[in-house]
């Protein structure tokens, strides 16, 4: 009876150990590339929009991009340089890299010149500003925490892409539904930012389910 006891304490002790990695999800306009030293791979069918941190200081490279409607079949992408910022991941809390997306093209070009994002936990209303910060020297010995990455389906397939760590804070209300770009717009969008290879590969992939 005592070694029944004994081993059902066992059994509920790592039960109740909690989950070692927090979960960062990201915008389709804010595009995590780089977590420390380890870049984070999207391809042309997906891109990446999670990231599982364990809690700790990391250091992480972004990219802002959007797209704007600018007529019937019209549409503009904005883009910023890729820059840096440090994020501090607390244990049990997963959070959402929030901004204040702009209303145009022209206000959006503004705030690619100098983006600014925020970190916000689940649940919360208000996210923390992210400082943007000069390019880390990871050789220098900085090391940065990790665990993994989830990939999000961007034109009709998915793909899994592998990472590490990041921080980030800001709030921003969801798009309304009138607002999105139609699916022409948005396959046109990420053909425009895939490579020579991404693209042959898609071209077959069509020509293939004809």
């Amino acid at each position: 009876m005592r070694k029944y006891i004994f081993l059902s304490g066992i059994v509920s002790l790592f039960l109740s150990v909690p989950s070692i990695a927090e979960t960062v999800s990201f915008p389709e306009e804010i595009v995590p590339l780089q977590v420390g030293d380890k870049k984070i791979e999207h391809s042309f069918f997906s891109r990446v929009d999670e990231v599982e941190l364990t809690p700790g200081v990391y250091q992480l490279k972004l990219k802002y991009t959007d797209l704007y409607e600018q007529g019937y079949d019209e549409h503009q992408v904005v883009d910023s340089e890729p820059f840096w910022v440090t994020m501090t991941i607390a244990a049990d809390t997963d959070y959402d890299v929030v901004f204040n997306r702009a209303d145009n093209a022209v206000a959006a070009k503004v705030f690619a010149e100098a983006p600014q994002v925020s970190l916000q936990a689940k649940g919360q209303s208000l996210g923390t500003p992210l400082s943007v910060i000069p390019e880390p020297n990871f050789r220098s010995g900085a090391v940065a925490q990790v665990a993994s990455t989830k990939a999000a389906p961007t034109a009709s397939t998915a793909a899994i892409a592998s990472v590490t760590a990041a921080q980030a804070p800001v709030s921003r209300p969801a798009p309304s539904v009138s607002n999105a770009p139609n699916a022409a717009a948005m396959l046109d969008f990420w053909w425009q930012q895939a490579s020579a290879q991404e693209k042959q590969a898609f071209i077959e992939k069509v020509t293939k389910s004809k």
